[in-house]
């Protein structure tokens, strides 16, 4: 099973050195265990995509509060919705708080 992780800007001050080695060690281990797909940073401001009538329209942002933005994003293989929790926790335990999602991704596999 696949899943989306994704966290939310805020206002809280930016990682110390100590959180980034931890986070890079989370992640090191994540992808030896095949469990890490893919992560990565996203522009909080981005674009927004509307079609209709055949025609799209691209509109430049921010539409949300920075706070409110969806800033980070992991894909990540699981056995479970439960273990995808479990790997969401640790991911907390290490960040501190804050706010994000967890979804599941249904479609083909690679």
């Amino acid at each position: 099973m696949r899943f989306l992780m994704t966290t939310k800007g805020g206002d809280a001050a930016p990682p110390s050195e100590a959180v980034h080695a931890e986070m890079a060690a989370f992640v090191e281990e994540m992808t030896r265990a095949g469990v890490l797909l893919a992560t990565g940073g996203l522009d909080p401001v981005g674009l927004h995509i509307s079609a209709s009538g055949g025609e799209m329209t691209v509109t430049d942002g921010p539409f949300t509060e920075t706070k409110e933005a969806i800033v980070s994003f992991a894909l990540i293989e699981a056995r479970s919705q439960q273990e995808a929790i479990e790997l969401s926790r640790r991911f907390w335990k290490i960040i501190g708080e804050g706010e994000g999602t967890i979804q599941q991704v249904f479609g083909p596999q690679d």
